[in-house]
């Protein structure tokens, strides 16, 4: 079977990993969310600023529902923030807009790393798809060895697409973060224990990017060594 007990495991420790670092990233921005902005600007206005101060007039700052959905979208420049980041007046919420604006920013200058991702996007919507056809084709063909190691070929391909997403998400995850910090201590929205503050949530937050690429990487390899071990 293609899940054996190795496998198994694997996802049960990683989904703990990340159930843990999801956990406390909640924590640390329910924490924040609790300290007021001493300049008292919403989430939104802390966006609108960083990009004006960036020279960024053709991006736009929106609110989208669900909590936790802020992200930036390169194909219609805009900054999209949930109602508690667009809205609040917190160290956590001027953390994530600065940071959503961190990617606008990378968008302008023409960062390397986002503009591979960008370009990664379909092939990882594909792959990700393709992925469960593959799963379901392997339980029918589990009885030929042949077809059962062009699945696992076709998986590694898949799997290596996703991962190589992840790990370059890395950087521009980390990136945004670091172009958020030194904004947001340049303008003087966040001083003394509002910028650590500020710098704990986006750590927290850059935390969970590593799991999800630590996890991706991880299944690759093991399908590479049950490939490997089945052409012995």
């Amino acid at each position: 079977m293609i899940f054996d007990p190795f496998l198994l495991v694997l996802t049960i420790v990683f989904a703990i990993i990340g159930f843990a670092v999801s956990s406390r990233l909640k924590t640390v921005f329910a924490k924040y969310e609790r300290v007021p902005l001493s300049s008292g600007m919403t989430g939104a206005q802390v966006a609108q600023k960083m990009l004006t101060d960036n020279n960024i007039y053709d991006v736009t700052v929106e609110s989208v529902p669900g909590k936790l959905t802020d992200h930036y979208n390169p194909a219609n420049k805009t900054v999209n923030l949930s109602p508690e980041v667009y809205n609040g007046r917190n160290v956590s919420a001027a953390a994530v807009a600065a940071h959503e604006c961190g990617h606008a920013v990378q968008h302008a200058v023409e960062y390397p790393w986002l503009q591979m991702r960008s370009q990664l996007v379909p092939i990882v919507n594909f792959s990700s798809r393709a992925l469960n056809f593959v799963y379901i084709a392997m339980i029918f063909l589990a009885f030929s060895a042949n077809l059962w190691n062009q699945m696992l070929l076709a998986i590694i391909i898949l799997q290596s697409a996703i991962t190589l997403f992840t790990v370059i998400t890395l950087p521009v995850e980390m990136d945004a973060s670091n172009r958020a910090l030194v904004w947001l201590n340049q303008s003087g929205l966040t001083r003394g224990a509002e910028h650590k503050g500020a710098e704990t949530a986006l750590k927290w937050a850059g935390r969970t990017y590593i799991v999800a690429a630590l996890a991706s990487l991880t299944t690759l390899l093991y399908y590479i060594m049950r490939y490997m071990g089945s052409r012995d």
